[in-house]
């Protein structure tokens, strides 16, 4: 634990003695809430245990968490409730004593859930064997029945516990579970009758509805919807989104089974559960002499059957009540209003009697027969101290009980301090602290006490009411310092009270109580004519619950206060004899929500628990007290003389070590086998010390251990980098061994194949052959043509030429049929002219090679670009082709800029917006061109022709382009002459001229002395 105190600024203490402010009631909820957000759900008050409930899981429930708190020192570890469990159950198999273990708070502070934890944690520690395993699965299966018939939904928590349960352990002397024995108190029977708004009845209703087999509800004559009985709907929630009734039906099912019910059992018990759903069905109304009869005969008709009581005698006693005289019984009819009630009463009275039965017959099936000794661990899961807007006779009981037990943990605390402090031979110093014994004896004082002036007026003949009683108290105990009533208060305090009040000022703060109903929930009494019926019934388990001998017994039965009394008084005895262990639960909020801390709640909740009452009389003496032998094997590091080895007595070294570290006379006290430190400021400075030099202490150490893991490591590494050295070398050797053999193999097997490669393919040359053709084809992959004019192969050897030939075909083939399927029918066309261009022109004109590469286009220009005139006079046409060109005139060969158009069916002759020649394809003669470069065609007209104009002398920029157009729009492929050194052409009809070809340095056109035209083309480098 003290190992936790350095992060206390964080987390809190994990011991509320060790606060300074010990007194303050904020700085307890300041650690509570420090200690609550980082999850720290417990924390210590000494040996107290203070529960916070998460509203979440925690995993700190596991098998692994059980063993680690198994045996172990209660402050060695962080608080927990298996620390709490583990010391009990040390404590009692070491000194062979009786102990319990007392667990309270408000309703929704974790109590059932405390308690489940620490029978979980018997079940799994404890030594077991397979009859064992049948005792603990009953103790922990017992659980849930006594849930499903004594929880209920409440407004602060949904599986509250209704009921105050005592469970014994029983152990034998191995410290092995054997047996166990439950002892119940003050179920709420009123819940069975009514509920407030958001609450519900008992679990067991709405599980035996929700989960039971429809054979079972047909044969109890019940239906699966709650909001057909009137006992389960006035709290208006029936289903509960936090809760799995039919789930747990199956769990409490399979528990009969395993505490040994019957059939016969179970049948009984389910027959009684649905007769209380019935009765509450039953209405009644008044006849006409005003007496309340039953208004239907259906839900009767059900309860007698399944009580196995007679029809018309369970009617008579619902609707008249028996009234002794002195020698002779009446029946008096009952009003409407006292019909409910007796009905009521009956459903009140067979719930209460049942569950006392099903604590037995648990009892029974936990009972051990062997008689030898036994030491016992109890676990008391009782309401803690209850506040409501209204508190009636209930909450009067609950708190008085809580009453008691806040005197009987006030005084065995004092009494485990003063012994203590008498072991150790340290002078006890006598503790200030409110003894409640004043308000215990206000409640419980024979002939005095609230509970005996209860049972009086419940007594006394005449009309006795409550307004009667609260009367009698004003007059009996209004004098006492802790009673007040309206009657009594002054004016200032009498505005909080009502007429029908009174007010006691508990341990815990004030309560006030109301006394409307008081007396008849301390009667609690059920018509004689009712009670013989009940007392008669076939139900088995009503036989054991209501005995005939009840009726022959006159005596007025004990009163519920009293009851309850007797059995808290026999309860405080009980824990009396044995060694004490507390569980405080604390409920952080009202909404059930993770993580949330309100602080009023909570400030409310200490206060009732008595903590700050508690922690006083713990801190009155010495905060910390510690054995000589743990306190020296934890701070002897702070001293010289004590670190590492003392070699004297634990009590010398604890001494030594006190005075090096300065301790004042007053700081502590040595007792003869603790050392007792006063003041939580010595510890948190020893401690603070420790943790300075345990980390000079690790430094050290790990430096050293450092060292010495590096020495070994490289020990280690060396010897073995030197084994793996040499047997590494022996595999490269092998390996290089076995490389150099294979070489010599290979190479010998290639010379033998290349002597015989010529033969045909045999053992001898076949690696060799193989080798060749896969050296060639991966050659021959690299170098395969790209494209279709690509004629380079790979030359191949001898032995693969067929192959070779073959692929090469193939890849021809391959590359061919590649090219054509990439050629789009745009360059088809092209390709076409290309080839007719080709036909006349290649090997006959200079500058054909060179204008290959150059592709032939539409037109040289759009149709938009021609005069809007000229589009008029050959509308009729389809422009194909049209290109600038220069004409030469026939007067002097003079140039003009013309364009040459293209149609289907004629060639024209343009100028701006003007026709000046036209060349009917059908009439064209022929066409002209020179074998040099240069780009003059003249295109033949007919002699006969009627055209005034002779042939057309044209030098065009595009040649090739525009003849071959020119020639495939005409057909006339084959009319094209390319002619050298000179051509006639017709200058008009009947009149010839010459034209003349000449090379020279740059190209010209002009008209000779002899009347000739000349044109001079620059010579091509071929």
């Amino acid at each position: 634990m003290e190992g936790a105190l350095i992060a206390r600024d964080r987390v809190g203490v994990q011991d509320f003695v060790l606060l300074d402010s010990h007194t303050s009631e904020s700085a307890f909820l300041d650690n509570l809430r420090k200690r609550y957000r980082e999850n720290l759900i417990y924390t210590y008050i000494g040996t107290l245990l203070v529960s916070v409930n998460p509203y979440k899981e925690l995993d700190i429930y596991t098998v692994k968490q059980m063993e680690q708190y198994k045996g172990v020192n209660f402050f060695e570890l962080p608080p927990h409730i298996y620390a709490i469990a583990d010391n009990a159950y040390r404590v009692m198999c070491t000194e062979y004593n009786n102990h319990f273990i007392l667990i309270s708070g408000e309703s929704g502070a974790g109590k059932t859930e405390a308690s489940k934890k620490i029978l979980q944690y018997f079940a799994v520690t404890c030594p077991t064997t397979e009859q064992l395993q049948i005792v603990r699965d009953r103790l922990l299966l017992s659980n849930p029945v006594l849930e499903a018939f004594g929880n209920a939904k409440t407004l602060r928590n949904d599986n509250s516990s209704r009921f105050g349960k005592y469970m014994d352990i029983q152990f034998d002397f191995k410290g092995a579970p054997v047996g166990g024995h439950i002892l119940s108190y003050l179920i709420e029977k009123s819940r069975v009758v009514h509920q407030n708004p958001g609450e519900r009845n008992f679990h067991i209703f709405y599980q035996l509805l929700e989960g039971g087999e429809e054979g079972l509800l047909r044969e109890l004559g019940l239906e699966r919807n709650p909001q057909k009985y009137m006992y389960l709907v006035q709290g208006r929630c029936a289903k509960v989104s936090s809760m799995n009734d039919k789930s747990d039906w199956r769990t409490v099912h399979k528990a009969f089974t395993v505490i040994d019910f019957t059939a016969r059992d179970t049948e009984n018990l389910f027959g009684i559960i649905a007769s209380v759903l019935h009765l509450g069905n039953i209405q009644f109304e008044e006849d006409s002499n005003g007496h309340a009869i039953i208004t239907t005969g259906i839900q009767i008709k059900w309860i007698s059957k399944l009580l196995g009581v007679h029809l018309s005698i369970l009617q008579e006693a619902l609707t008249h009540r028996k009234i002794e005289a002195r020698f002779e019984e009446v029946l008096s009819p009952l009003d409407v209003d006292l019909a409910f009630y007796a009905r009521d009463a009956v459903a009140k009275a067979i719930y209460g009697r049942t569950f006392t039965w099903l604590v037995n017959k648990i009892n029974g099936s936990l009972a051990n027969k062997d008689l030898t000794r036994k030491t016992v661990i109890g676990l008391l899961d009782i309401y803690g101290f209850e506040v409501f807007e209204t508190n009636s006779f209930e909450q009067f009981c609950i708190n008085y009980c809580n009453e008691k037990l806040q005197q009987l943990l006030i005084e065995m605390t004092l009494k485990a301090e003063q012994e203590e402090y008498e072991l150790e031979g340290i002078e006890w110093e006598p503790v200030p602290y409110f003894n409640n014994k004043i308000i215990c004896d206000l409640v419980e004082e024979k002939h005095k006490g609230i509970i005996s002036i209860l049972d009086e007026e419940c007594l006394r003949p005449g009309e006795a009411t409550d307004l009667s009683f609260l009367e009698k108290l004003e007059d009996k105990v209004g004098n006492h310092a802790h009673f007040l009533t309206r009657k009594l208060a002054d004016q200032k305090i009498r505005k909080s009270l009502d007429w029908m009040d009174f007010r006691l000022l508990h341990y815990a703060g004030e309560v006030t109580y109301c006394t409307v109903g008081f007396l008849e929930k301390n009667n609690d009494l059920l018509y004689r004519n009712l009670k013989e019926v009940l007392c008669r019934s076939k139900n088995g388990i009503l036989k054991e619950c209501f005995h005939l001998s009840e009726l022959d017994n006159r005596r007025r039965p004990e009163t519920v206060a009293t009851q309850f009394k007797t059995s808290l008084v026999s309860l405080i005895d009980i824990l009396m004899s044995k060694e004490p262990s507390y569980i405080r639960c604390i409920k952080p909020n009202d909404d059930k929500e993770g993580d949330k801390f309100d602080d009023s709640l909570i400030r409310h909740q200490v206060k009732y628990l008595g903590l700050m009452e508690h922690l006083r009389v713990r801190r009155a003496g010495f905060a910390y007290r510690r054995k000589y032998e743990h306190f020296l094997q934890r701070y002897k590091s702070l001293c010289p003389d004590t670190w590492p080895h003392w070699r004297g007595t634990a009590a010398k070294g604890v001494e030594k070590l006190i005075k090096h570290i300065g301790y004042q006379p007053e700081d502590y006290k040595m007792g003869r086998t603790k050392i007792f430190i006063r003041f939580p400021r010595t510890l948190f400075a020893t401690e603070d010390a420790f943790e300075y030099r345990k980390h000079l202490l690790i430094s050290r150490i790990q430096a050293k251990y450092k060292g010495c893991l590096g020495k070994r490591e490289f020990q280690r590494r060396k010897k073995a980098a030197i084994n793996l050295e040499a047997y590494w070398r022996g595999v490269l050797a092998r390996k290089l061994a076995k490389k150099r053999m294979w070489a010599a193999q290979t190479i010998r097997k290639y010379i033998k194949g290349f002597i015989h490669r010529k033969q045909p393919m045999n053992p001898e040359n076949i690696d060799f052959v193989r080798f060749v053709q896969y050296t060639y084809l991966m050659k021959l992959r690299d170098h395969i043509p790209k494209n279709v004019l690509d004629k380079s192969w790979l030359s191949p050897p001898e032995i693969m030429e067929p192959t070779s030939e073959l692929l090469k075909k193939i890849c021809a083939r391959n590359l061919v049929r590649k090219y054509c399927r990439g050629i789009t029918a745009e360059k088809k066309a092209q390709m076409e002219q290309k080839v007719v261009a080709s036909g006349i022109f290649c090997g006959k004109k200079a500058g054909y090679a060179e204008s290959l590469k150059e592709p032939f286009v539409d037109t040289r220009l759009s149709e938009s670009e021609l005069s809007p005139k000229v589009m008029q006079m050959i509308r009729h046409e389809k422009v194909k082709y049209v290109t600038p060109v220069v004409k030469y005139d026939r007067n002097g060969f003079k140039p003009r800029e013309r364009l040459l158009v293209l149609t289907r069916v004629a060639a024209y002759v343009v100028e701006t917006a003007k026709i000046k020649q036209k060349f009917e394809y059908a009439t064209l003669k022929g066409i002209s061109a020179s074998s040099l470069s240069d780009h003059i065609l003249v295109m033949h007209i007919p002699e006969d022709s009627k055209q005034e104009k002779g042939d057309a002398i044209l030098q065009c920029e595009h040649f090739f382009e525009t003849v071959t157009k020119l020639c495939m729009l005409a057909n006339k492929q084959d009319a094209v002459t390319v002619v050298q050194g000179s051509l006639q052409f017709q200058i008009s009809p009947g009149k010839e001229g010459t034209m003349v070809f000449t090379t020279g340095q740059e190209f010209q056109i002009y008209k000779a002395k002899n009347g000739q035209l000349t044109v001079v083309s620059p010579k091509i480098m071929s």
